[in-house]
């Protein structure tokens, strides 16, 4: 039996996310990102082509490290402004069934006690349909404006991940209990206090007394995503992660990524198919080859290379106007996105990348590998990526919204459903039950959130810390 394909959209609330400059070509609508309107039919879309996903990027800072200034990341709008990415969710459920939602919130910046909550709201109001893309963010502008002296070390940022997920494990799993909401008007009990249990997290970088101030949503946890591929994040992953996004410009690298995040997955007591890995692609397709790259030229004419230099800048944490254009890029230590530089400098057949290599090549698709061709060609070269590669499926990002996927749904997705590759309808359920297969939409047994069900019961609860009420023995008044 052939393997599904996992369809995901990626895009950003934003106006330029991974091309720069092509929101200036006749047919983009990306500048409508502050309409809610835009992001309503963008879902519809999505649902009409099955997608598995909308998965929604984020940054709380800005694009400032090329030639020391925002300047030109306001000017074409790279990634700035940018609203938050929780906004639309509500209204893109509400017009949809099954498509998904994976939200980006860093946890360097967001206190776990109010992020779960916020998580639970969206879970409840989607009917199980949310995913949280977790990170721990990469711009020091961001950790400025929030407040801190600088960015933290990269791997500080995942010791304190993982004390933030064991709180957040708490909240969800294990502070109440299934049965704890009565709803029972009758006896005017909506919730029972002996099954609420205060988690009393007490670490490193959190305290936690309370109780999750939220009922059980329908997947308690959110689907877990996770971007990155450093050494920490890969271990991150294996613990944590249902689906993750990697970088990476060969089939031959995603090929190593895969296995090892995999490796690390079983050895963390999981079973290797637990976590669905993503690839960045951008994928611009028409009716035959010739059309397609037509298009391509086209989107390129309106491209702005300096424009993709300062989101080059944000992403590796190097002012790229003080490279030599035509020297190799070499990978270096600091506390941006470590997978950025590794990705070009570990690439498709050892290339050494250099500055004008990622303007000529990266102005469109930005992080990652662009796909040009009709349907054959793209069904093949996804097939390759799946089967050779061993990604699960991909993270599409546009050249021009909402066209690229427009396209790809009407050009690409029947060509995937000949071949057995893409779903043409969608499984009943929670967005865990249909990403991964679990009956229950709750996560498997072997995720560490696990371990919190039930973990508090007989133990300390909301109705042991009551006082006797003064009124235990009132009569209810009579109305006259």
């Amino acid at each position: 039996m052939k393997k599904r394909i996992v369809l995901n959209a990626f895009d950003m609330t934003c106006v330029s996310h991974q091309s720069a400059g092509t929101w200036r070509h006749p047919s983009s609508q990306a500048a409508r990102y502050n309409d809610l309107e835009y992001w309503t039919n963008m879902a519809m879309e999505l649902e009409r082509g099955c997608f598995d996903c909308l998965f929604i990027a984020d940054v709380v800072g800005v694009y400032d490290v090329y030639r020391g200034s925002a300047e030109m990341a306001l000017r074409d709008a790279d990634q700035v402004p940018v609203n938050d990415p929780f906004g639309a969710i509500s209204a893109m459920a509400a017009v949809t069934e099954h498509v998904g939602f994976g939200v980006t919130a860093a946890i360097t910046f967001e206190q776990p006690y109010l992020l779960a909550r916020r998580l639970s709201t969206l879970d409840h109001l989607t009917k199980g349909r949310v995913a949280w893309n977790v990170v721990s963010s990469y711009l020091n502008s961001a950790a400025l404006n929030i407040g801190m002296d600088q960015q933290l070390a990269h791997d500080e940022r995942y010791e304190m991940a993982d004390e933030y997920m064991e709180v957040m494990y708490k909240l969800w799993e294990g502070s109440w209990e299934d049965d704890a909401v009565k709803r029972d008007k009758k006896s005017g009990v909506f919730t029972d206090g002996s099954k609420v249990h205060p988690i009393n997290h007490q670490g490193k970088y959190y305290k936690v007394p309370g109780f999750h101030i939220c009922e059980p949503s329908p997947q308690r946890t959110p689907v877990i995503f996770q971007a990155g591929a450093s050494g920490h994040g890969r271990k991150f992953a294996a613990s944590n992660a249902e689906g993750m996004f990697i970088l990476t410009t060969s089939v031959e690298q995603a090929r190593q990524i895969t296995t090892d995040i995999r490796n690390q997955a079983e050895a963390a007591g999981r079973s290797r198919d637990s976590i669905k890995i993503f690839m960045l692609l951008t994928v611009i397709t028409g009716d035959s080859d010739e059309a397609a790259e037509a298009k391509y030229q086209e989107y390129l004419s309106y491209a702005n290379p300096e424009g993709m230099l300062a989101l080059y800048g944000g992403w590796t944490g190097i002012d790229f106007a003080k490279l030599d254009p035509d020297e190799p890029l070499q990978a270096m230590e600091n506390d941006s996105l470590r997978t950025t530089l590794e990705s070009l400098t570990h690439g498709e057949n050892a290339k050494k990348w250099t500055v004008r290599d990622v303007i000529r090549e990266r102005c469109i698709g930005g992080l990652g590998p662009v796909l040009v061709g009709g349907p054959q060609k793209v069904a093949d070269e996804l097939e390759r990526w799946v089967d050779e590669g061993g990604v699960d499926g991909f993270n599409l990002a546009y050249a021009v919204t909402p066209g690229s996927v427009t396209d790809f749904i009407d050009y690409i997705v029947p060509e995937l459903r000949k071949r057995g590759r893409a779903q043409d309808s969608y499984k009943p359920g929670s967005l865990r039950r249909k990403l991964i297969g679990t009956n229950d939409g709750r996560v498997e047994s072997t995720h560490p959130a696990a371990q919190y069900r039930d973990a508090y019961v007989g133990k300390e609860s909301v109705a042991d810390r009551t006082q006797p009420s003064p009124f235990a023995n009132a009569k209810a008044p009579v109305a006259e």
